[in-house]
């Protein structure tokens, strides 16, 4: 398992029910292509039946979990 945690700020909870959804961002016009969370979920969960967690709150910060089983699973 990997643990990856960013700042201070953290994220609502409107917010993070679409952080993994393909071309969400926050960000500006032209400024992000909300691509990365997405493909990140697409490559962990679906490509190797992995888990990508988020636990944030406002004001708190930011963790994201990763966990990769060694053995992979046919679905």
């Amino acid at each position: 398992m990997r643990r990856l945690a960013f700042g201070r700020s953290g994220i609502d909870d409107a917010v993070k029910g679409k952080i993994f959804d393909p071309f969400f961002t926050t960000k500006p016009v032209g400024q992000g292509t909300g691509l990365g969370l997405s493909t990140s979920y697409q490559i962990v969960v679906d490509k190797h039946g992995g888990k990508l967690h988020c636990i944030s709150a406002v004001g708190e910060g930011t963790e994201f979990t990763i966990a990769i089983p060694i053995v992979q699973t046919k679905n």
